[in-house]
């Protein structure tokens, strides 16, 4: 199965574990990128962006150019897939965390009738019918159940 992953880039390093496990069951898999382009056109790691995005008090500019080529990036990694599988770690206090970003792509999965995998329970949030509504598959931690 083409399988691309999706979550807060926070997880980017569970994400290429989680790469690993899924090509070793024989699936074929996409996931944001490590490194993003910087101002001046060099490359710096993803993490560091995430940090340096969420620090900005700056609403134009390069960091939000980045922004917008990562989304459109990254729905093109969904509508190559045959499904998603939202990697939905705890974070900020939240358990199994979805956030703005992950529902659109899963928003996009849906619209595409592609299946939606979440690694752990749907969390408890202002949108969870939405997400209730695509009715995602919840492996409980576990992928050997994809399928």
């Amino acid at each position: 199965m083409k399988i691309t992953l999706c979550g807060s880039i926070a997880f980017i390093d569970e994400m290429q574990m989680t790469k690993d496990k899924l090509k070793a069951l024989g699936h074929e898999v996409k996931l944001p990128p490590s490194e993003i382009l910087d101002e001046q056109g060099k490359t710096m790691p993803v993490k560091e962006y995430y940090a340096l995005r969420k620090t900005t008090n700056e609403t134009e500019g390069w960091i939000w150019d980045a922004k917008e080529q990562a989304m459109r990036n990254h729905f093109e990694k969904v509508l190559w897939a045959d499904a998603i599988l939202v990697l939905n770690h705890d974070k900020n206090g939240v358990a199994n965390y979805i956030g703005a970003n992950t529902l659109l792509e899963m928003g996009l999965a849906f619209h595409h009738r592609k299946k939606i995998f979440l690694l752990k329970p749907i969390p408890e949030l202002s949108y969870k019918e939405e997400i209730l509504g695509m009715h995602p598959i919840v492996l409980f931690g576990g992928l050997s159940s994809i399928v």
